[in-house]
């Protein structure tokens, strides 16, 4: 199989499309469909599935897709390291952060990359946790920052601190002027929340179960900007990341949540049994330096 191959079809998943993946690629329609069908052949499995609304992959597509982003990434790791040889580490890393950690750690990850570390060309995904699962899983990502605290299939998860969660608005509950609020207060509070797959959604729900307090969520909502927009005009509250309040330029009523206190553990997650390139390696270094560094903005932090 040859490696043009691979890129036609990577190109082509990622657009969604024949067309759009031709001109791309600047190719013709029928020559990347005569490669596809050649790929097919050789491998003896459909790899597309066809239809009017575009093309997406067969399971075994999938799995091909997956191990032909690694391969090309690797590729292109191995000519970016020989090309700048002595000069450190060079070549582009794909890392995941989930929106409430970017919007404290995308910035200086960025800048601390360009002045440590210029030859790395930083991929930045800003999304919430499972599309960030996914595309870790897919081979789109070397990294990806999770809320986990164990390993799963295929991915090595390395603990970098715990946060606890606060309550974000609320002004008629409790004391605005405290740090705190228990969370029996927020009983049948109007709340805007990701919806049920996320996993803060279920951390959040499983805390009010257990303290026996009634959970009113008014909608499902995963953009974090528009949450917190609602939270600030006045209508709803929202339970998110302590460091969200600490690192937004609009001030934000925000409380500690207690009785109980709500945590999470939050952790660099890697591929197994991919070798890191010298970029992957920077990027970890840095993001478990800038951890520490923000000790202030997150509740615990631990190496």
């Amino acid at each position: 199989m040859e490696l043009r191959h691979l890129r036609s079809f990577v190109s082509v998943v990622d657009m969604g499309s024949l067309s759009k993946a031709s001109a791309l690629l600047s190719v013709s329609q029928p020559s990347l469909s005569q490669q596809i069908a050649a790929m097919e052949y050789e491998l003896g499995v459909p790899l597309l599935l066809r239809s009017a609304a575009g093309v997406k992959p067969t399971d075994a597509g999938t799995k091909l897709y997956r191990h032909a982003r690694i391969v090309l990434r690797q590729l292109q790791e191995l000519e970016a390291d020989i090309a700048d040889e002595g000069s450190g580490a060079v070549g582009p890393v794909a890392v995941g952060l989930p929106t409430s950690i970017a919007s404290v750690l995308a910035v200086p990850l960025v800048e601390r990359l360009r002045t440590d570390h210029p030859g790395v060309r930083l991929q930045l995904f800003e999304s919430f946790s499972g599309y960030l699962n996914e595309l870790l899983a897919n081979g789109r990502l070397d990294m990806a920052i999770l809320f986990r605290n164990s390993d799963a299939p295929g991915i090595t998860v390395r603990p970098l601190f715990t946060e606890e969660l606060s309550v974000f608005g609320a002004p008629d509950v409790g004391d605005i002027n405290a740090a705190t609020c228990d969370l029996a207060l927020l009983a049948d509070v109007p709340m805007v929340l990701p919806e049920k797959t996320n996993g803060l959604r279920l951390l959040v729900e499983r805390a009010f179960s257990e303290a026996g307090v009634p959970l009113n969520v008014m909608c499902d909502i995963d953009s974090l900007p528009v949450m917190m927009k609602l939270v600030r005009n006045g209508d709803f509250a929202t339970i998110n990341s302590s460091g969200v309040a600490r690192a937004s330029e609009v001030p934000i009523l925000a409380r500690r949540l207690i009785n109980p206190t709500v945590k999470r553990t939050v952790s660099l997650c890697q591929p197994t049994g991919i070798p890191q390139s010298a970029a992957a390696l920077a990027a970890e270094e840095t993001i478990r330096t800038l951890a520490r560094e923000h000790a202030a903005i997150w509740d615990k932090a631990s190496d």
